[in-house]
């Protein structure tokens, strides 16, 4: 009996030991740890499915690791819950306007020539900083673009690097841009560090990975992608019927195992020969033959026969299929061809989602349902496929063409998240001319920007300012400036006028200036620069700004018409003095003439409509070394604003009424301290017009041969029945 209890007591406590032991109690006495410390178990890595990527032996794919196994905690998406709000320090963007700091480079560190294009953007922006202590974001000088094991761009050690820089603060107010991570075989979307609390610019990255309204979806863009300019859309004015020679074309790469495999194995399905052509080939990479199937030789004839650029520029749908990755070359080939992009890889996060509604410019399907894509564009109706068109092309020349602008884009979305108060609004990152150009900081209201009031159904205010530029001493009352102040006071229009004084004499006592029925506001600028002539000034309360140089000759009728006028196009420049740029052959370069043509495509400034939102834009919007070039001239002030507006407008000026007064020849005459009157005035302008061009990247400048007149403007009848009667008197 007493043998039995002792067996039942010992067979209890083991039992009460080995549950014990199972809970963590002894291993945490053996190991001296605190009982409030929770025991982690060690990670485990299962290896995934191999199969073979396109370029690489069987040899070469034995040697490679394939995972290089980091911290348990660490790796891309350790924060998935990351939002502003949560892993974003707002305070460090109190200190001045959103700022950006670039590490400075480290010698020897290897750097793609793409996320140099990246940098140099970056540093030339209006939002650079070099002082760490003023900046709000932080971009690392590391190239992290390419984190694919395999490539020649792969950069080792960055965990380690990451984690030695000064500033990281556990990834804190950091970007990090990313086209390509993970690699064979998995393609895994991490970028094998701890990216901490930092925000994540990445290409091909999937809604389950992506934090809304933290991280930043980018577009797969290649290494020969321009860093500026980049070129237009491939959409030709008036281009109807909508409908092309092909409804849906691809031609690409075919995976025959692996991870991308499944939908482009498939596509030969609804592929007809005649107006869907869908077009794959095995034949990539070094052991294609190796794993070819019974379909590769058939489909790697039928993929020879057509060629890309034919299929792209004459279709009206193009198949994005994924590729390995989610992102594929061909969305960004497609919106420029004008040719509606067709979605088709499940759980991709779109690029520059948080802006932009891809519903307006693309088709969005299903892979699991890729046999009705062909019974789905083609109920798309002609009115619709044109507006799918339009679209593609003002998204790609918005925020796609060139790597500026890519960059540009992302950090406008950043910025609208930090100052939430202030941010665009969803339909002007939409609609023309999109976000780059609709500076919040001027206003939220789209009843305040010039391009919108068509779209809304409103008209600008009914007055306007006149600026009037001084750069010559009053030494008497019948100076061509004081005439001009008279005849523009008396404009039943005008509701105020501002003498900007940039001349080196005194400003002149109130009671100099000629008497009139509007305010004259003296303004005198301290840098007495030719660009003063467009800024933002408080003064300026209506939309319209009238500017004029001292020695300009209008009657108030003409300062009338050219109101009238300007009130049809408040998006354009619109006055007297016309002027046109050309190609020189022989010179290799862009010339800029004043001859007497009917085509022209600046009208300059010096008389001269525009929409005050101009004048914010060229303060803010122009870089500083533009400025500086005009400032130290004294010259092309006008040719610049021109450039501006253009871009912007993606339209020509309005000339109105023919005055041969405005002839740069004669205007000299008119005074001697007149910019017209100087010896390389001309040869400056040629040297501006290029300088320009290399900054804008493009000639944004557009010819026109149109010419607006008041109605019965020359005709032979009464004068008496004629509005502007004054205008054909000179």
């Amino acid at each position: 009996m007493q043998a039995k209890k002792r067996y039942l007591v010992l067979v209890s406590a083991s039992v009460c030991f080995v549950l014990f032991y199972c809970f963590g109690g002894i291993q945490n006495l053996l190991s001296g740890r605190d009982s409030g410390t929770r025991w982690r178990p060690e990670a485990v890595y299962v290896e995934p499915y191999v199969f073979w990527e396109e370029g690489r032996s069987d040899d070469d794919k034995r040697q490679i690791t394939l995972s290089l196994k980091s911290d348990a905690d660490s790796g891309v998406f350790s924060t998935k819950h990351c939002r502003m709000d949560s892993c974003f320090d707002f305070s460090l963007c109190e200190k001045s306007s959103f700022k950006v700091y670039v590490y400075p480079r480290h010698r020897g560190e290897k750097i793609s020539d793409t996320y140099q294009n990246i940098l140099s953007t970056i540093e030339e922006s209006r939002f650079y900083t070099p002082d760490p202590g003023q900046a709000c974001l932080f971009v690392l000088s590391l190239d992290t673009l390419d984190q694919d094991h395999l490539s020649p761009h792969f950069v080792n050690n960055m965990k380690t690097k990451v984690q030695n820089l000064p500033l990281w603060n556990g990834g804190k107010n950091h970007i990090i841009f990313n086209l390509y991570s993970g690699s064979w075989p998995d393609y895994k979307e991490d970028l094998d560090f701890d990216i901490g609390f930092a925000m994540l610019a990445k290409a091909s990255i999937s809604t389950d990975n992506f934090r809304p309204n933290f991280d930043v979806s980018l577009p797969l863009f290649s290494k020969d992608h321009p860093k500026t300019g980049g070129e237009s859309g491939h959409l030709k004015y008036n281009s109807l019927p909508p409908q092309r020679k092909y409804m849906l074309v691809f031609k690409g790469k075919r995976y025959l195992t692996g991870i991308g495999s499944e939908t482009r194995n498939a596509l030969y399905h609804i592929h007809n020969t005649e107006d869907v052509i869908l077009l794959t080939t095995c034949k990539h990479g070094k052991d294609w033959q190796k794993h070819k199937d019974a379909r590769c030789d058939k489909d790697n004839a039928e993929y020879d026969k057509y060629d890309y650029k034919e299929l792209l520029f004459n279709s009206t749908f193009c198949l994005v299929p994924r590729g390995r990755r989610l992102g594929s070359f061909r969305f960004l080939e497609a919106l420029q061809a004008a040719c509606v992009p067709v979605m088709l890889s499940n759980g991709w996060e779109l690029p520059f989602s948080e802006i932009i509604d891809w519903n307006t410019a693309s088709v969005i399907g299903d892979e699991r349902l890729l046999l009705q894509i062909p019974s789905i564009v083609r109920s798309i109706s002609q009115e619709q496929i044109l507006s799918l068109r339009q679209q593609t092309q003002f998204l790609w020349e918005a925020y796609f063409n060139s790597v500026e602008k890519i960059v540009l884009t992302t950090l406008e979305i950043i910025q609208d998240r930090v100052q939430r108060h202030i941010s665009r609004s969803y339909y002007m990152w939409n609609s023309l001319p999109g976000g780059l150009f609709t500076l919040p900081q001027y206003s939220t209201s789209l009843a305040e920007f010039p391009f919108y009031y068509a779209k809304l159904g409103i008209k600008p205010s009914s007055k306007f300012t006149a600026v009037i530029l001084v750069v010559s001493p009053l030494l008497s009352q019948s100076q061509p400036v004081m005439k001009l102040l008279v005849a523009v006071a008396k404009s039943q229009y005008c509701a105020q006028v501002i003498i900007l004084w940039n001349c080196d004499k005194p400003v002149p006592p109130n009671h100099y200036w000629p008497a009139t029925s509007v305010p004259v506001i003296v303004i005198e600028d301290e840098r007495k620069v030719i660009s003063s002539r467009f800024l933002p000034y408080n003064a300026i309360t209506t939309d319209a700004i009238l500017s004029l140089d001292e020695d300009t000759v209008l009657t108030t009728a003409e300062v009338d018409f050219a109101f009238s006028v300007w009130q049809f196009f408040p998006d354009r420049i619109v006055g007297y003095p016309a002027r046109s740029h050309f190609w020189d052959n022989n010179k290799g370069q862009w010339g800029y003439t004043s001859k007497w043509t009917n085509d022209y495509s600046m009208v300059l400034t010096g008389a001269a409509m525009y929409h005050k939102y101009y004048n914010y834009l060229y303060t803010t919007y122009l870089p500083a070394s533009l400025k500086a070039i005009v400032d130290q001239m004294s010259n092309c002030e006008d040719i610049l604003m021109n450039f501006l507006v253009s871009s912007v407008s993606k339209l020509p000026p309005i000339k109105v009424t023919q005055k041969k007064q405005y002839k740069e020849t004669m205007m000299g005459q008119a005074s001697r301290t007149s910019r017209w009157a100087y010896p390389d005035h001309f040869a400056q302008r040629q040297i501006c017009m290029n300088t320009f061009v290399n900054w804008f990247a493009t000639m944004p400048l557009m010819h026109s041969q149109v010419r607006l007149d008041p109605v019965l403007f020359k005709d032979q009848v009464s004068i008496l029945r004629k509005k502007y009667r004054d205008i054909e008197r000179r």
